[in-house]
Parts: C-alpha cells; structure tokens; sequence
C-alpha cells in the first residue's frame, strides 16, 4: 500500500474522490498505528510517522468509502499520572463521520481485568468494539436552504427519531425507527398540519449501548452516551452502517426543510461514554486521557459534574477544537439548523465555577458560521452551583425551567404567586432583559423527554420506574404533579375530564406565553409512560409513541398552534411596557391585569399566595415592535381569564378595553370553536368559569378601510 505524508487538518479521515487522509491527536502518545479492517476480520496496518503540532498524519491512495478502519495508540500506561495508553486497545476515531458495529462489552474493551481494577489488560479488543468508517462526503442537495425562522415565529418539537416513528401505521415497518422515516411524508404530514416550524432531534450523535443496561436486558434508549460527535447514529439508519447513515440523515435533512421545517439536534458535549475510571476505553481515554477529561486531584480519577462519570477539559484548546469543528461541520456539511446543548452549564465550568465568560462562549460568539445558527442552553448541570437559568450569554436561548415549575405548580393548585405566573406568561423579563435579551431567550416547556408526559403529569403523583431495574429510586422524586384525585388509569368520568382539561390548560398556557413554546412528541396525542418518568432505558412500546385514529386533544393542540401563530400578539418580539405604546393609535397600555371581579390588580393581589385567579389583557393595538419592513404591526386584542381555583368563579369582563368579545378558546371543551362561532359577551358581563379552566376571548381589531 502507498503511504503518502498527508496533511495534519482536517482532523479525522478525509474522502478526496481519489484517497483518504487520515489525522488524529494526540500529545502523549508514543506511537499511533492506523489500522484498515478487512472483511475477514484481519488489520492492514500503518504507522503515522508524520507529526505536526502533535497530530499524526497520512495520506492513502486507494482508501475508498465504507472502508473501516481504528487507531491503536502505544504510549504510557500510569493511571497515577493520568496516562491510560495501551496499544492492546482499538480505538475510535474522535473524528469519525460514521462509525459501525456494536460493543459486545467483553473484558478486552477494559484497560483493566475484572475483579482486578489496577491491574492493565492487554487483551485485544479489535474483534469486540466498534469501528470508524470513511465516508463520502458529496451529496446532492439541489436547492436546500435553511428555513431560517425566526425565534419569535418558532413551535419547537422535541422527538426521538425512533420513538416517534417506530409505530406510526402510515410509514413502512422496514424504515420505522429511522431518518427516513422521519423523511416520511405520512411523518411530514402529522408536523405540517400541528403547526409546527423546528423539530428538535434527542441524540442523533453516535451513542453506546451501557454495559450495565445490557446486562439488564435493557437499552440506552435516550441516547445521552455519545461516543462520536460527527457520526450519525447507526442504528437510525434504514440502509446500512458503512457511511449510509450520513446520506440518509442528508436526505431526512433535505426532505424536513422542503417543508419549511428547521432540524435542531440534541447535542451531549459534556462528557463521552467512556464514563469513570472504571469505564471502557474506546476512543479519548487511549488517545490522549489527560488532554480530553477533567481529572481529580488523584489523576487515576475523573471530575464528575454530569452525573455519568466523566467530563469533557473544557479549558483544552483540543476540547474546544473538537466541539467547534464538530458544531460547523453539522451547520455546513449536515445543514443542521441549530443545536439544543445538554447540562450546558457544564460546558461553562473552564476550571471549577460555571463562568458566562469561558472560551467556550467567546468560541460560539466570534465564530461566524456557528453563532448565525440557533444555540439551546439546558441551563444546568448536576455540579456545584450548575442551575443557572437566566444566565447564559446574550447569544443564547435556554430551556427555561421556571417557566415549567411555575405554570405546574399554579395549575396543580399550590402556591405560586400570581407575580411569579406573570412574569413567565410575559416572557421572564426577571430573567433575560436585564443583558439585553428578549422574550425569545426564554424556551418555554411544560414537558419534555426527561420526566412525565402530559398526560402521565396530570394522571400520577408519584414515579413508576421499577420497570427500569433501579428499585424505583431513579428518575426526579419531585414532579409538581397532580394525579386529579386517582393514581394511574380510571374509568372514574369525572377525573378523566379533569385530567382532559388539565391537559388543555397546559397546552393553552404554553402557547399564549411570551417566547418560544416547545412541545414534548406525542403530548399532543395523549401519550402515557404509565407513570414513568425516567424512559431513558425503554426502548419499547412504552416510550414509543402511539398514534390513535381518533384524539380530540390533537385537534385542540393544532389550533391552539395556529391561533398563535396567527396572531402577533402572542409572539411578540420586545417585552411589555405596562403603558400605552401608541397614543396616537391606541390610549390603552400594551398589557393590563385584573382580578376576576373586573379591576385592576393591586400590590396586594399580585402577592397573595393563595390567589390562583386573574385575567390578562393583551392589546393587538399596542405593539411596539416594528416588522420586517418598518411598518406598524396591528393584531387583534385578548382577554386570557385563568381560573386555577379548585372552585368555579364568576369572572367580569373589564371594562373600557372593549365593548364586544367573542370566545375562541374554552378548555372546558374538547376542541376550540369555529371561527366566529364562539359565544359573545359585552364588557362588564359575568362569565362563570369552571374550577381549573381557561378561556380566551377575542376582540377584533378596527380595520381601515
């Protein structure tokens, strides 16, 4: 085999049309062999003797795509220094663009014996570990181009590629579970008719199958175990693990956007699967351990602030590169539309602190290709000090997770202040405008992949997980739930119509809030986990969604979409002023809250804990911001009357903001009314609201003629 010196960047196996370069990192190894994988299971070995700022290096004439291939690095074995090289290991290219096969979890994966954790193995783990693929990188994208839409106009859909399609009867069984099924058009069809603008993907990065979960008979179902950050996961492909899974991900990518549907992955930058000292060791730890893992004080020992045993040296210039060539290769090769980071504060932790000013960010910020795309913080991690919600750069949106413990808790009936409600109908300026940002930095979620359904929320007091082999004691003990009277399944009629609306009441809330809604797949089709709010081991018909032939709440949740992305008002792009915003077109504030007798609300009203009622005024007529050509935006105007009670109330209709209003939206009702159907009331008219329900009413704007 020719061996030509090849060149240091770009990292990872580099297709040509001709040949493949091959580079790969590494400060303290000795020696790095490239191994290419024949069918018959042997190793054609090549040393990389050529060296640039510690990267090694080759070029191979003839090295064509699907060709599989590893690294075996020789260098020092000293835990107690940090050093975990053994050349007795094959490892995976950090770089890969595809990888294939699985880990069988034999001894020979371990750089130590069972039973006998400092004592090294040298058994070979060639023949039971997975292995980097040469990919071909060209791609017929035609006229593709990103949907770009903007935050304020955005409906977030968090979904798994398998558990949405898996059983989906309108998608052929032989691509269910795959990114061609999501590429489906019966799959395109559901998200278009929802209303829907970006589907955000949970791990589509390749993860692991845990040894543990294995042994349980149980899977990595979530897919928070990356162990390559430029690979497609495999077994989401329809057509094969040799460098298919690229193009098919492609085409699912290409087909999404031909129908105006941004694609935002789940990225897990924060730590590898790897795990802790007593992990296997698949790629990082053999290359360069120090370089890759924050380790303890004791180096043979791994600093842990996500809760998997490792995490990622965000203070290595290496670290960095990896992440950043990693984000800018799935916005430019992969046409990815943005990025939702996991237990992102870890990625702020530079040395101990979660510090807003780490290279990370400055990173993100200058970087012209990755700051242009959207960037999702989970604003948390598992280590000192990691909750910190509101306090991500002004580039940055983040899950905002008061917004879901506060909309739980006031319908739930415990005693959030109508202040704190407010604040997160209104877009959390408590939490964002102080650094500039707007209501769009605030992800607005009731539920999402981590926790209860909806439906489950409103059905269960108390986790179910002992199907998840942990006695019960995995998964968050403190939901803000409220079963509605009975745990788990009822044929009682009175609380399975409270539990409808409950339902209801969330949706509507979620998408009348200021900032950008996200909605948990399948919530929209009643979807259960029987209590179970740790599905991340449950690949099964228990986290796979279900697609009913009939479901009210679908019909309720599609037009609770599309009223608000019909009216501005809903979506505004600037905070409220609480004052008239346009006195030459409009003398009435922006905003105006009442109590359910009609007045204004005082001090005292908005401090009363046990206060669970109010309504909003929302002038179409006083929007502040401009549109995209300078022009006034005029929308129609609101009442939204929420009557979190556990009592029916009498609500007055304020007046002077209107004398006619029209309901378009009763959650005490299975689906919204027609348009122009809805029931009329004058100003000062009494409206009895049922205990736990909210209703919505609408005042036409006066049109010029």
């Amino acid at each position: 085999m020719q061996v030509w010196p090849g060149q240091p960047y770009p990292l990872g196996a580099t297709y040509d049309g001709v040949g493949t370069n091959f580079a790969v990192f590494s400060e303290s190894a000795d020696r790095i062999e490239l191994c290419l994988l024949q069918s018959d299971g042997s190793e054609e070995i090549v040393e990389l003797r050529e060296t640039d700022a510690f990267v090694r290096h080759a070029y191979l004439p003839g090295v064509q795509p699907g060709q599989r291939y590893g690294f075996r690095v020789h260098g020092p074995y000293d835990p107690a220094r940090g050093h975990r090289h053994n050349g007795a290991k094959l490892l995976l290219d950090p770089y890969a663009k595809a990888m294939s096969g699985t880990i069988d979890w034999d001894e020979s994966v371990y750089g130590y014996h069972f039973g006998a954790p400092d004592r090294r193995n040298d058994l070979d783990s060639g023949p039971h570990t997975m292995h980097s693929v040469v990919i071909n990188p060209y791609f017929d994208w035609g006229n593709d181009r990103p949907p770009r839409t903007d935050y304020h106009r955005s409906v977030i859909y968090e979904a798994h590629v398998k558990g949405l399609t898996q059983l989906h009867p309108g998608i052929p069984e032989d691509i269910r579970g795959s990114y061609a099924a999501l590429a489906h058009p019966a799959l395109i069809e559901h998200l278009c008719k929802l209303g829907i603008t970006a589907i955000e993907l949970m791990p589509v990065h390749q993860f692991v199958r845990d040894h543990r979960l294995r042994d349980l008979g149980l899977s990595n179902y979530w897919g928070y175990n990356t162990i390559g950050f430029f690979a497609p996961h495999g077994s989401y492909c329809s057509a094969g693990d040799r460098g298919q899974q690229v193009q098919e991900f492609k085409s699912m990518v290409k087909s999404l956007h031909a129908a105006g549907i941004e694609v935002i992955l789940d990225v897990v930058y924060n730590h590898t699967a790897e795990g802790n000292h007593l992990g296997p060791t698949l790629s990082m730890r053999g290359l360069d351990n120090t370089s890759y893992y924050r380790l303890a004080a004791d180096r043979r020992y791994y600093m842990d602030t996500t809760g998997t045993g490792n995490s990622l040296l965000m203070r290595s210039p290496h670290v960095l590169q990896l992440i950043m060539d990693s984000l800018r290769y799935w916005v430019t090769e992969m046409h990815v539309d943005g990025f939702r980071f996991d237990l992102a504060a870890t990625l702020a932790r530079q040395f101990h602190e979660v510090d807003r000013l780490s290279s990370f960010f400055d990173l993100v910020q200058q970087d012209p290709v990755v700051s242009q795309v959207k960037l999702i913080a989970e604003p948390w991690d598992v280590g000192e000090g990691g909750y910190q919600v509101g306090n991500f750069p002004p580039l940055w949106t983040e899950w905002n997770g008061k917004y879901r413990d506060t909309v739980r808790d006031l319908w739930r009936g415990e005693n959030a202040t109508l202040a704190e409600f407010g604040s997160r109908l209104t877009g959390s300026s408590d939490l964002y405008q102080h650094d500039g940002r707007r209501p769009i930095a605030s992800i607005n979620f009731v539920t999402c992949h981590d926790g209860f359904t909806l439906r489950d929320l409103v059905s269960y007091n108390e986790k179910h997980n002992e199907a998840n082999g942990e006695q019960n004691r995995d998964g968050e003990a403190f939901n803000r739930s409220w079963n509605c009277g009975v745990e788990g399944p009822t044929s009682d009629p009175a609380v399975k119509e409270l539990r409808d609306r409950q339902q209801r009441n969330f949706i509507a809330t979620l998408l009348l809030s200021q900032g950008v809604p996200m909605l948990s797949h399948g919530d929209e089709l009643g979807r259960t986990q029987l209590g179970n709010n740790n599905g991340y081991c449950q690949d099964n018909e228990l986290s796979w969604v279900h697609w009913p032939l009939d479901c009210p709440l679908l019909d309720f949740t599609q037009g609770m979409v599309w009223l608000r992305r019909n009216h501005p008002v809903f979506r505004r792009r600037r905070f409220f002023r609480g004052r008239p915003v346009a006195p030459a077109h409009d003398a009435l504030t922006d905003i105006a809250w009442f109590t359910p007798s009609g007045d204004e609300m005082t001090e005292q009203d908005w401090s009363t804990s046990y206060a669970k009622s109010l309504t909003v005024f929302l002038n179409g007529a006083a929007i502040s911001e401009p549109d995209r050509r300078g022009g006034r935006i005029t929308d129609d105007s609101f009442l939204l009357m929420f009557n979190a009670h556990y009592e029916s109330l009498k609500f007055t209709i304020p007046e002077g903001l209107g004398e006619l209003w029209q309901v378009v939206v009763d959650t005490t009702l299975a689906t919204l009314p027609t348009p122009g159907t809805g029931v009329r009331f004058n100003a000062g008219e009494e409206i009895q609201l049922t205990d736990r329900s909210l209703l919505v009413l609408q005042r036409p704007a006066k049109r010029r003629h």
